[in-house]
């Protein structure tokens, strides 16, 4: 694919709605032409319904600068606003984030805890678990015949394994995935008919979503299983465990932020193979060789992530530009 320069400077809004249902080709060109003439950009932010505008921000489109951004926590938080472009409401914090909405020391507390759930044996068993859904959802395709593979495929597969480590019963499958659809697709009018009905949709999805697994943590307190929330809420670091709520956010954050990249890094991926039978042929003329380098290029090609909001903690510049705080 070769990036199509349509639009100046002036003319690019990342903002804008329209511009994301661009061509692939010009927004790759847009982002060349960003990166070319102005790599730090400020931008107005978009309106959305049921929530406060806020004053704008800056885009960086050059590797070296993201990376100083994100090597610089106590200079560019995570837990100001939230991660994404508009500030969070306050109500959103006890349901939606975890880790990803902390700084330190916060954030470095609740990894450590975290981390230790993830031994060597539980990740042997995750793996393990991945296969075998994987092969599930394939049979279960090849029995049918035919499958919407975003929905069939790409959003299965993720689902199925998170539920499966954190031990939510098989019953409770659809109802996690209708709740994750809504926090995903709160823009969606399928998902979400009514645009001032958003916020309160994703409170209650999230509320919804943090109170099964708090319920579950709570159960787990008294009969532990060797799922993944039996070790956490077993983990003890310095004399502190997980609380049934911070169970109950984590949980949010892995079947919607784990869930949505698995999701849209699998969608793409098919596409890409689809668009580019070149590449698909030499994946499959020997599997094994190109598996690890084509994991990451797809990664990189579908991007399932396309912003993550820092905030500055203090008046600062990026590559000589001032940036104040806030």
């Amino acid at each position: 694919m070769q990036p199509r320069q349509v639009l100046s400077a002036d003319q690019i809004q990342l903002s804008a709605f329209d511009f994301w249902g661009r061509p692939l080709e010009e927004r790759e060109g847009a982002f060349k032409t960003l990166r070319d003439e102005r790599p730090i950009s400020f931008f107005k932010e978009p309106d959305v319904p049921g929530l406060t505008t806020g004053p704008g921000y800056w885009s960086l489109t050059r590797h070296a600068d993201v990376l100083h951004v994100s090597r610089n926590p106590e200079l560019f938080s995570s837990a100001r606003g939230g991660v994404n472009v508009i500030d969070q409401p306050p109500e959103f914090g006890e349901f939606f984030g975890s880790m990803i909405v902390m700084d330190d020391p916060r954030h470095a507390r609740l990894r450590r805890i975290v981390s230790r759930g993830f031994t060597p044996g539980m990740l042997r068993q995750v793996e393990a678990n991945v296969e075998k859904a994987a092969d599930t959802i394939i049979d279960d395709v090849i029995d049918k015949g035919s499958c919407d593979f975003v929905t069939d495929i790409a959003a299965a597969l993720p689902l199925k394994i998170i539920c499966d480590m954190m031990g939510i019963a098989k019953s409770d499958f659809r109802f996690v995935f209708d709740r994750t659809n809504i926090i995903l697709g709160a823009g969606d009018p399928e998902y979400v008919p009514d645009p001032l009905s958003v916020i309160p949709a994703l409170l209650q999805a999230g509320s919804e979503l943090s109170n099964l697994a708090a319920d579950l943590a709570r159960f787990r307190r008294e009969k532990p299983t060797d799922d993944l929330t039996s070790a956490m809420i077993h983990a003890e670091v310095d004399g502190e465990r997980l609380t049934d709520a911070e169970v109950g956010s984590f949980f949010v954050l892995l079947v919607a932020a784990g869930n949505e990249t698995t999701r849209n890094a699998i969608s793409h991926g098919m596409k890409a193979l689809c668009d580019y039978p070149d590449q698909k042929k030499l994946w499959m003329s020997n599997f094994e060789r190109y598996a690890p380098t084509a994991v990451e290029e797809i990664v990189r090609w579908a991007s399932p992530v396309i912003h993550f909001r820092r905030t500055a903690t203090r008046d600062t510049e990026i590559s000589g530009q001032p940036i104040r705080e806030g």
